[in-house]
């Protein structure tokens, strides 16, 4: 049997009403596992990219300068990009390394450098659990799956759904022509507004990236603090970091 005919069969197998079953055994197993993080980083890309390519050596020195600072690393579990900053966090072993892979019709192996790894049936159970437990998006270069999270997540932060630190996009070559045309195209059709491109940062500095962070989660607890919203589960886990940091973390 050919992968399109597994592929189909499995979505016949699944749309069935007992499916809704699978569906919240997906979000159940990520609230739960996921649930005592402190500050996250999700860092996305394509599981394409070789061992050997700038960005995979990038990704893996931005999962380790996250984790040094403290942060825990999510990804999609995966090769390429997803494997370098889940490389970068393990070898740090001061933040967790975290996989949230996908069931594929041609098994998507969990690359080896993980604390924690978990897996979905269904991606939308996976982009929320990816998005969830974060406080910044970094988007390395990728494919389809990649435009697709990027754009998940801008969505999210534009609709107020989410209130993330930052959303990066790391690779100025890569990811300029993209930018342009939202600055350009979107913004003059009136699909966005300047706010909403504004959103974005585009950027190779990653040491920009960590410093950006670091300091935003900082502002986000006295901005929580002076507010009265101490109570809050993300108000917990943002002292967490302060409190590593205060006993001898970065």
């Amino acid at each position: 049997m050919n992968e399109s005919k597994i592929a189909i069969g499995s979505q016949l197998d699944f749309s069935e009403p007992w499916s809704i079953f699978r569906v919240m055994a997906d979000f159940v197993n990520g609230y739960d596992s996921l649930k005592d993080l402190g500050p996250s980083v999700t860092v996305f890309g394509s599981a394409r990219i070789r061992r050997d390519n700038p960005y995979y050596k990038a990704a893996q020195k931005l999962g380790y300068m996250l984790a040094e600072n403290g942060l825990n690393v999510i990804t999609g579990g995966s090769a390429g990009i997803m494997e370098a900053a889940n490389r970068g966090a393990y070898s740090s072993g001061r933040g967790k390394s975290i996989g949230l892979n996908i069931e594929l019709p041609r098994e998507q192996a969990s690359n080896p450098y993980l604390d924690l790894s978990l897996k979905f049936d269904y991606f939308f159970a996976r982009k929320v659990m990816l998005v969830k437990y974060s406080f910044a998006y970094i988007i390395f270069p990728g494919g389809f799956g990649t435009m697709d999270e990027l754009f998940e997540a801008l969505t999210l932060v534009q609709t107020r759904k989410s209130f993330p630190i930052g959303v990066f996009l790391v690779g100025v070559d890569y990811y300029k022509p993209l930018l342009d045309f939202i600055r350009t195209s979107m913004i003059s059709e009136g699909a966005i507004t300047k706010e909403d491109a504004d959103l974005i940062k585009l950027t190779d500095d990653l040491d920009e990236v960590v410093s950006f962070t670091k300091e935003h989660i900082l502002a986000r607890i006295n901005e929580m603090e002076n507010m009265g919203l101490t109570k809050l589960t993300d108000y917990a886990r943002l002292k967490k970091f302060q409190e590593a940091r205060n006993n001898g973390g970065k």
